[in-house]
């Protein structure tokens, strides 16, 4: 798991060939304008989805994880309190896993909480269990999927 500020992202630009098509997306000047839902941007190697609305609290929620998507999580409003977890930690999968989808779910606790706030990015790999999207207000984030490969 990586947390820093949009501003830091070429820091982590070497760490997957597809990160700086994705920070050049995050840099859009029209960013916060874009509609919720899925955008392309490279085809499968990137893509990104807006998402809006009201946060969830942690017991409504699953610890997530992906086998073939990095998430780049970038908040523009509101805070994001995301949970972590290791992926080597957590107990096994939930029965709303979905392989198509690329997520798999746990019902464990996460053992750190990190506050999101806009302008930061939190970046999680396939070994990060991660629990987004908690707020006790509303959110407007973009997740950028980059593939692993």
């Amino acid at each position: 798991m990586i947390l820093d500020t949009l501003d830091n992202a070429n820091a982590y630009a070497a760490l997957n060939p597809h990160f700086k098509t994705a920070f050049a997306f995050l840099r859009r000047a029209e960013l916060a304008e874009l509609a919720e839902g899925r955008h392309e941007v490279d085809g499968d190697n990137v893509y990104a989805v807006v998402a809006k609305g009201r946060g969830r609290k942690p017991e409504d929620a699953l610890i997530e994880t992906h086998d073939r998507y990095i998430d780049i999580q970038y908040v523009l409003d509101g805070t994001d309190t995301m949970g972590f977890k290791p992926r080597r930690d957590l107990g096994p999968a939930t029965d709303a896993s979905d392989p198509r989808s690329d997520a798999a779910f746990y019902a464990d606790a996460p053992t750190t909480w990190c506050a999101v706030t806009p302008g930061m990015l939190a970046i999680f790999f396939p070994e990060d269990g991660h629990l987004p999207m908690i707020s006790d207000g509303e959110l407007h984030k973009v997740i950028v999927k980059v593939a692993v490969k």
